[in-house]
């Protein structure tokens, strides 16, 4: 397994070169994005004024604090706890998140679906873990809120952030038909079938 440090963006040909099992620090930027704002962008057809061509997106709706505009909080927030929120419900949106603004890297937890695997093999991207209920250390890897669009949505805005050394964070799904997540649920499958046979039951 290997470590990699990705100074955001990346292109397709480095997004392929993670594999499920590696870790990844990201530094630079990381944009934030959720439901609403995926709604908005691809089934009400609103333009994203941000540029996310090349980069990651984490799966948030983060708690901030407005504040005066000043050089450390350039557009009136400041971060207060940014949690990661789960991601199999945004499953719809990866492909065009993909081929119409340029997303490589996906930042989430508890996994995604084949659709998004597709995609990921298609295009060249993967999925990044992150621990669930880890939002204080995330948190402390997010050095200022550089830009917010969409933010008639609060907090499911879209928001740039400016980051350092985000990460160790988990390669679940990657470019090459691996996913961390597929592998367990067969397995659990696999045992139920043999618990259900040593009892002679079935479904």
């Amino acid at each position: 397994m290997a470590h990699h440090v990705l100074d955001m963006p990346i292109d397709a040909e480095r997004a392929r070169t993670l594999r499920v099992g590696d870790t990844v620090t990201l530094r630079r930027t990381l944009f934030g994005i959720r439901d609403a704002t995926l709604i908005h962008m691809f089934d009400k057809g609103r333009a994203a004024r941000l540029d996310l061509n090349g980069h990651a997106v984490i799966h948030t709706a983060p708690n901030v604090h407005r504040v005066e505009k000043s050089p450390e909080a350039p557009v009136g927030y400041t971060p207060f706890c940014i949690g990661t929120t789960t991601s199999m419900r945004m499953e719809r949106f990866t492909r065009k998140l993909m081929e119409r603004e340029g997303v490589r890297l996906i930042v989430g937890k508890g996994g995604m679906g084949p659709e998004t695997l597709a995609a990921f093999q298609d295009l060249g991207g993967a999925y990044l873990a992150i621990v669930g209920g880890a939002a204080a250390l995330e948190t402390t890897w997010i050095e200022q809120i550089e830009d917010v669009d969409m933010d008639d949505l609060h907090p499911e805005s879209l928001w740039q952030f400016r980051i350092r050394d985000f990460g160790p964070l988990l390669v679940g799904m990657d470019a090459h038909g691996g996913s961390l997540y597929a592998k367990v649920q067969a397995d659990v499958a696999a045992r139920r079938d043999a618990v259900l046979a040593s009892i002679g039951a079935s479904e």
